[in-house]
């Protein structure tokens, strides 16, 4: 097993960021067992384990992904709305292009091109498959969570253990069936791509926290509307 640096898990945690310039150097493959052993220890709703993972590292597959990604995800993130001139130290959020610390920056939108347009060059993309979905009623809050929550602590797994061997990692888009990714991954009538998890070593950036709102605007105790003064929380 390859050796690694113990990394406390508060840190992990901390530091475990987005990360979309990477290396197209090799992941040795006994780091990638590990990884995902880690990632199935994640919760799994009603012990159910309706998932799979496939692991992908072929090239011809990568660049098909990346050319899905590119249609579904830039429009997404405002490409056609605001140029990143026009942006300046806005966001684009889902209420618009806003000021302030919530949503994607011009920076963060640059990296998600990058990415993009080297998603074959990535060592390794993983993509978590649920394969209950087809159980799921169709268009409801409840079937959404219910299917998120049987595997996305699972996939904050992976990215954490990724992180401990000096890995990056970001979770991108979702992608339905008329993406056309169910048929180039060869994945059975019922599943659903939940995610798509590119790994990699850094190229650019580095493992720092990310910033969030602070804890104590977004924390209630015992009802909504109940807020508290954050404490002094440096380790």
């Amino acid at each position: 097993m390859s050796d690694r640096e113990p990394l406390d898990v508060l840190d992990a945690i901390h530091t475990t960021r987005a990360q979309r310039y990477l290396k197209p150097d090799p992941i040795p493959e006994d780091v990638l067992w590990q990884i995902l052993d880690a990632a199935i220890r994640g919760p799994t709703g009603g012990n159910q384990q309706g998932w799979g993972w496939v692991v992908i590292r072929d090239p011809a597959i990568k660049q098909e992904i990346g050319k899905i990604y590119s249609e579904r995800l830039l429009a997404a993130y405002g490409y056609e709305r605001v140029s990143d001139e026009e942006l300046g130290t806005a966001r684009i959020t889902r209420g618009g292009v806003e000021e302030g610390e919530v949503g994607i920056d011009a920076r963060n939108r640059r990296g998600v091109v990058h990415l993009a347009e080297h998603y074959a060059e990535v060592p390794v993309i993983v993509a978590p498959v649920m394969q209950t979905a087809a159980r799921m009623s169709d268009n409801t809050r409840r079937a959404g969570a219910g299917l998120a929550g049987s595997i996305y602590g699972a996939l904050q797994n992976l990215m954490l253990a990724a992180r401990a061997f000096d890995i990056g990692s970001v979770m991108t888009w979702t992608l339905d069936e008329d993406s056309g990714i169910n048929e180039l991954l060869g994945l059975p009538e019922n599943a659903f791509v939940m995610a798509l998890i590119p790994l990699g070593y850094l190229e650019r950036g580095r493992f720092s926290q990310a910033r969030r709102r602070p804890v104590g605007e977004v924390v209630h105790w015992d009802r909504w509307g109940e807020q508290r003064d954050t404490p002094d929380l440096s380790r």
